[in-house]
């Protein structure tokens, strides 16, 4: 079993329930280049929320900003450094930008034990189902004990039914993977009933019970919905 962080009862009560410590050493050079470490710094601290406290906190604080659970996150990682390891020198990598590079959180996530994709192209496991997500990142100059690897198992080899395939109005799924010219067509559509919601993804029964509230549903849906637009009008001008 991992050691947890000190003061890992503050993040897991203000929903960051997720954490994870890498030595730089032990990770990809590859994974490294776009975050160009410094000579002090050593580790690296993946950040991720499970379930429905985050937004709760984040609703609680009243944030109103354009990118409110990255504020919050920020400020939360900010606040347990501040109290828990103030002699540390921190450097956020993500929510922050790198410019033009970006750090690979879902590979993060698969070496951490977290990331295995779901055919609708989010990361799951048997426990949290779908409802977890990367919030933060940071390097630091710490000589924290590296976590080891998790497995809370696989359920979709496992599922004979695959309600989020047949889930999609947009039959995004019907290859056992996401098609996301499909996807993206389904939720630009006039009526659609995936525009601020993954249909795909609320059928999925594992985790259920962890299932992010709707306005947060909707929130991350809109995010992603006016990327896509975006995207279109890109391509079509």
């Amino acid at each position: 079993m991992n050691q947890p962080l000190p003061g890992a009862d503050f993040l897991n009560n203000a929903g960051l329930n997720r954490q994870h410590v890498f030595n730089l050493a032990d990770l990809p050079a590859e994974l490294l280049a776009p975050l160009q470490p410094a000579a002090h710094e050593r580790q690296l601290i993946l950040f991720g929320h499970a379930g429905r406290r985050l937004w709760e906190c984040v609703q609680a604080e009243g944030i109103r900003s354009a990118h409110p659970i990255d504020e919050y996150s920020v400020r939360t990682v900010e606040r347990w450094l501040a109290q828990a390891l103030p002699a540390t020198r921190a450097r956020f990598v993500f929510p922050q930008s790198l410019g033009s590079q970006h750090i690979g959180l879902q590979r993060l996530g698969k070496i951490a034990g977290w990331h295995r994709a779901a055919p609708f192209m989010v990361g799951i496991d048997a426990v949290w189902g779908s409802w977890f997500a990367y919030r933060a990142v940071i390097l630091t100059d710490t000589d924290l004990p590296a976590s080891a690897p998790v497995d809370n198992g696989y359920p979709c080899d496992g599922c004979a039914d695959k309600p989020c395939i047949t889930a999609c109005p947009a039959n995004a799924l019907a290859g056992g993977t996401v098609n996301l010219a499909a996807c993206n067509a389904g939720r630009l559509a006039p009526d659609s009933t995936c525009a601020l919601g993954c249909t795909a993804r609320s059928a999925c029964p594992v985790g259920a019970e962890h299932r992010y509230d709707d306005s947060q549903i909707r929130h991350s849906a809109a995010g992603s919905l006016a990327a896509i637009r975006r995207y279109q009008k890109t391509i079509s001008t």
